[in-house]
């Protein structure tokens, strides 16, 4: 795809349907942690039973306007996954811990992400927030990244179900076709579409 200022970027969504959208955001990340925070308590308690370390994982992410906030996840990997520098996550990591595994397996380890959502830093869907460290990798290769920028990151979306881990450039580069592909035709409807796919993937069972 050829690469476009930021001038020539178009959202699929208007205001109000934007409105819409975080409005539907607010409102099911609510519900989701009411719902999910029994969840909360169980699996902080397996964490702590494993071992040593937080059972939060806080990392700097780049969101909507290029701004950096806090992502938020259930920790997955051992305390001493990063000690090298970063590093993309890979299929059977080996830097899992054993509660950590079975989190990823089943998706539960994005379930503290809803209170991103909750409060305005992603959306249930759009582009997945990326590092800066990897950022600037990515754009060598692309500097049309930073037109992402004028939505806020999701906690799925169509290059989630269908890209894999993003554990190489190559992947990166397809994921970021991707994005900006929803992001000119992004909808409600596509919205609904997009979220309805990942919980049916989830409760299938399905790895992505």
């Amino acid at each position: 795809m050829a690469n476009e200022s930021s001038n020539n970027i178009t959202d699929g969504m208007g205001l109000i349907e934007r409105a819409i959208k975080r409005t539907f955001d607010i409102i099911g990340a609510l519900i989701g942690l009411i719902v999910t925070s029994p969840l909360f308590f169980i699996i902080a308690i397996a964490q702590k039973a494993e071992g040593e370390g937080p059972v939060f994982f806080k990392q700097e992410r780049i969101g909507k306007g290029g701004k950096p906030f806090n992502i938020i996840k259930f920790r997955t990997m051992k305390t001493t996954a990063e000690d090298e520098g970063p590093q993309l996550a890979q299929e059977g990591d080996n830097r899992l811990t054993d509660v950590g595994k079975s989190l990823r397996a089943h998706h539960l380890d994005e379930l503290p992400q809803l209170w991103n959502v909750f409060v305005g830093d992603m959306s249930f869907v759009g582009y997945r927030p990326e590092r800066q460290f990897f950022i600037e990798q990515i754009k060598k290769h692309r500097p049309d990244y930073e037109l992402l920028y004028i939505s806020r990151p999701g906690v799925t979306s169509d290059a989630t179900l269908h890209n894999g881990y993003t554990d190489s450039m190559e992947k990166m580069i397809r994921r970021l076709d991707m994005d900006l592909d929803y992001l000119r035709h992004r909808s409600l409807a596509l919205d609904f579409k997009i979220i309805s796919e990942t919980l049916t993937s989830i409760l299938c069972g399905k790895q992505f």
